[in-house]
């Protein structure tokens, strides 16, 4: 196969998000406070985990890594999309392409191999709870990140090699916010076979195996909890398991309501929307979840704040 993709095309244009440019500023000043509020939250979140020692377990271990993946996953295209907003540019370097694919693809997959983790992490807590110690113990935790980092730079790498090899001879706009990998096939003038394939198979690493271990693993939990008579062990299963599920809902719901459901208007304006929603809204809205939701976050903020009340 020929490379002459970089000498057909030296940069991409977005056209962004499908609103009109009287809305530009008001649409401009919410995607930002939204991005503020993902960071500062998420950032909060790793704080309230790193100073309170009766948060240092596997689950705030891995609520910890979810928080740092949810500020860098909003962080690859959100900067880019509220400075397009605001110059009014709408271009992308051909190589600064590449590089937001490469690491939209890293962290959006880091973030399915992290909510299996805490999947099982909340499965041996509450089927295995007398072992949960030893089988949760801490270099099964690290083991566990290790890996999902590696497995989503390899996937990442994959789809961005054999991405760098296609043509775009057809033209350089893309209908989208930032440089999604299905828009950039859809533009390219080479043929995408071997991508499409790829994109199926670790689809089903990335996505489909995740989700049904989460799943089954919630199954168990279901099934174990229901056989208790307790009303109060069941309310507390209910509020430990409450938060890691709505995340879970928000983030695979997304998934298929972009890639499964089929659409009955623009298909463009559908991908763009629905992408604001998980690289930008899910990323926001996970703190709060786990700061409304969780007693232990709000027992540590709390504690965090009175100490600072007292210091001062």
């Amino acid at each position: 196969m020929r490379r002459d993709n970089q000498s057909s095309v030296s940069e991409f244009l977005l056209l962004g998000l499908p609103i009109q440019p009287e809305q530009q500023g008001t649409y401009y000043a919410l995607f930002l406070g939204m991005y503020l509020t993902t960071v500062l939250g998420n950032l909060l979140i790793i704080l309230l985990i790193r100073l309170d020692s009766r948060l240092h377990t596997p689950m705030y271990f891995f609520l910890s890594h979810l928080a740092l993946t949810d500020i860098s996953f909003s962080s690859v295209t959100a900067p880019k999309m509220l400075m397009n907003m605001l110059t009014q540019t709408q271009s992308i370097s051909y190589s600064g392409c590449i590089c937001q694919e490469f690491f939209f693809l890293l962290f959006a997959s880091l973030d399915s191999f992290l909510l299996t983790s805490m999947a099982y992490d909340r499965y041996v807590a509450i089927c295995h709870p007398l072992h949960y110690t030893r089988m949760m113990r801490q270099s099964l935790c690290f083991l566990l990140v290790l890996v999902s980092w590696v497995l989503s730079f390899a996937i990442a790498l994959l789809h961005t090699l054999l991405l760098a090899q296609l043509s775009f001879l057809r033209g350089n706009t893309l209908p989208h916010f930032f440089c999604d990998l299905s828009a950039l096939l859809k533009l390219s003038s080479s043929d995408t076979t071997i991508n499409q394939l790829v994109i199926l198979i670790v689809g089903s690493v990335v996505i489909t195996l995740p989700f049904i271990c989460i799943l089954v693993s919630y199954g168990h939990i279901g099934a174990t909890i229901l056989r208790r008579t307790s009303i109060k062990v069941i309310y507390k299963t209910f509020s430990t398991c409450g938060s890691h599920l709505s995340v879970v809902s928000l983030y695979y719901g997304a998934i298929i309501g972009l890639y499964f459901v089929p659409s009955s208007g623009n298909t463009n304006d559908k991908d763009v929307i629905v992408s604001v929603f998980y690289s930008l809204v899910t990323p926001m809205v996970n703190p709060f979840i786990y700061s409304l939701r969780n007693r232990d976050i709000k027992g540590a903020l709390r504690n965090i704040l009175t100490r600072a009340t007292f210091s001062v």
